[in-house]
């Protein structure tokens, strides 16, 4: 396994006069660097982010080896290059450039790629592009680019969601995925059941119907309750009433709130409701749970 650098230790292979960057802004799977270099000739280890390279100013011919073979091409205002993570590459270009880097994590292209493919992901790769045009890549670089020069409120999180798109749209037009072996068929992905969790959570206070879960997931009510039940082993009904009976042993536990006040916090239609289930589920009513604790 190679030794692999990571975006900040680039410029002892290729040196260059940064114009701006990301570090210390406190962004998380995603960095910006920009660069201003002469020709240089120099070959870089495999570095452990993805990098997108947005061409700003000046031109030049560029080649670059990449997996033994090399390319050329002419690189200007407008384009930009991929390079996957973990590869080592040769690059060479005898003209002044003003550059670009947007670097992504391994982890982030991975799990946007569970989510969005729905399947368990062991590693995301770009293409090899040298000199492509896409404005969507490009305008959403630049706009990472100008949050690390601005600094504007809520540069983390912002950062984060441009991130996000950019690898969305990376994954859609520009990368190829390989798959986790051993998915159970018809599971829902850790993404998907995450988000199911989160909105039970938000929501248990209230009513919370197969349509609503279903839409969370973004899959038809049928899809979902099978996918759901072969996940869990539980059907969503009883998934969320678990949710419920656990919210609600753990507020008797603390002894703050009265019975009633418990169960609508819970979600139950009202404090008989939640003695029925109590009684069902743990042998033992409310009040008494509450007594012994």
């Amino acid at each position: 396994m190679p030794v692999l650098i990571s975006p900040p230790d680039l410029p002892k292979w290729v040196p260059g006069r940064i114009l701006s960057a990301s570090d210390g802004l406190g962004w998380k799977d995603v960095s910006h660097r920009s660069y201003r270099y002469t020709g240089l000739d120099v070959p870089i280890p495999p570095i452990d982010h993805v990098m997108i390279v947005r061409y700003r100013s000046g031109q030049t011919p560029m080649e670059r080896c990449l997996d033994g073979k090399w390319s050329k091409a002419a690189c200007e205002p407008g384009v930009f290059s991929l390079l996957t993570h973990c590869e080592p590459s040769h690059w060479h270009w005898t003209q002044c450039i003003d550059v670009s880097h947007t670097y992504l994590s391994e982890a982030l292209m991975c799990r946007v790629a569970s989510d969005v493919m729905d399947r368990p992901v062991a590693a995301v790769r770009l293409r090899d592009l040298l000199s492509a045009q896409d404005p969507i890549v490009t305008s959403i670089a630049d706009a990472i680019t100008l949050e690390a020069q601005q600094q504007g409120l809520g540069g983390a999180l912002y950062a984060e969601a441009l991130a996000m798109q950019l690898t969305v749209h990376l994954l859609r037009c520009h990368a190829a995925v390989t798959y986790k072996d051993g998915l159970v068929s018809g599971a829902l992905s850790p993404g998907r059941l995450r988000r199911i969790d989160e909105y039970i959570e938000a929501h248990l206070q209230g009513s919370i119907t197969i349509e609503q879960l279903a839409k969370v997931a973004e899959l038809g009510v049928w899809t979902f309750t099978k996918h759901f039940k072969s996940t869990t082993g539980r059907s969503a009904h009883a998934y969320v009433m678990d949710r419920r009976v656990e919210r609600a042993r753990r507020l008797l536990s603390q002894g703050q709130m009265a019975i009633k006040e418990v169960a609508f916090a819970c979600g139950f239609a009202d404090q008989a409701h939640m003695t029925r289930v109590f009684r069902t589920r743990l042998g033992v009513t409310p009040a008494r749970l509450k007594k012994c604790d």
